[in-house]
């Protein structure tokens, strides 16, 4: 069987039609990894992988990378299963994964296992498109500007409980600043943006909140995203340094649990 590649939106996805042997072909990689880095979402409706298929697939695509001593990492918010549950509200707001590192992850891979009856859509954004259709006037007025990101920001705009022990877990890591415009080495740019975005260095507050919601919003117009509503064994991947991602709100005891890989990053945000 052929690989056929079909557009979800004109600023975002592609939906690929392909069994899974053809998917885990070397050749088929480059050419899936081609199309991430142009459409910034990939969709494989039913696939329905195995782990060791995931991570076949994702290693033709980039370097698989380790997340807490696991190639696949399971997502859910059943504090049975994992401690740390509460952070994953977090990802209810846009995000980009990895601004408190120097390079953030080139790309997630997700798999639906159990869904919740409710909620639990994901939606992303395309940065890069955000960023290309932005006034040039726009352009000039963010071109140098630096942006504090803090993962506390981010956690307690998610409503966590700021407990002592939550607290000494977001502060262990530090805040980084990165700049508001990402050029990639490709030489396209992007918005570093999201809920982690605390404040532009050296801008009065009221004026950087402002100017940050401005370019948020701009960024999450329906134009740019593509919203995604789960079935079983639905496969998706997305290019993390050019694409906002976040999933709606579902019930904490829903069961919902998705399979989780990442992709080693391969630029750092200072390029």
């Amino acid at each position: 069987m052929r690989l056929i590649a079909t557009p979800l939106k004109d600023d975002i996805g592609m939906e690929i039609h392909a069994d899974i042997d053809t998917l885990l072909s070397p050749e088929v990689g480059a050419q899936l990894r081609k199309l991430l880095i142009d459409r910034g979402v990939l969709v494989f409706r039913t696939l329905n992988p195995g782990d060791e298929q995931q991570l076949a697939l994702a290693g033709n695509i980039g370097t698989l990378r380790q997340e807490q001593g696991r190639s696949i990492y399971k997502i859910t918010l059943d504090k049975n299963q994992n401690a740390n549950a509460d952070y994953l509200k977090g990802s209810w707001l846009w995000h980009l994964d990895g601004t408190h590192d120097r390079i953030p992850p080139f790309a997630t891979m997700l798999s639906g296992k159990v869904l919740s009856e409710t909620g639990g859509q994901t939606e992303f954004a395309n940065s890069y498109a955000a960023y290309e259709t932005l006034s040039d006037e726009m352009k000039r007025r963010i071109e140098n500007l630096k942006v504090v990101h803090s993962v506390e920001t981010s956690m307690r705009r998610a409503g966590i409980a700021a407990t002592d022990h939550n607290l000494s877990s977001w502060r262990s890591n530090p805040n980084t600043t990165h700049r508001l415009v990402w050029e990639h080495t490709s030489g396209r740019k992007s918005l570093v943006i999201g809920c982690h975005a605390d404040h532009i260095v050296g801008m009065d507050r009221k004026e950087s909140d402002a100017l940050l919601k401005e370019l948020l919003d701009w960024a999450t117009q329906p134009r740019f995203v593509y919203r995604h509503e789960w079935t079983v064994g639905d496969l998706l991947i997305w290019d993390n340094t050019g694409v906002l991602h976040r999933a709606e709100p579902y019930p904490l005891d829903s069961g919902r649990v998705m399979h989780r890989c990442t992709l080693l990053g391969e630029e750092s945000f200072s390029h």
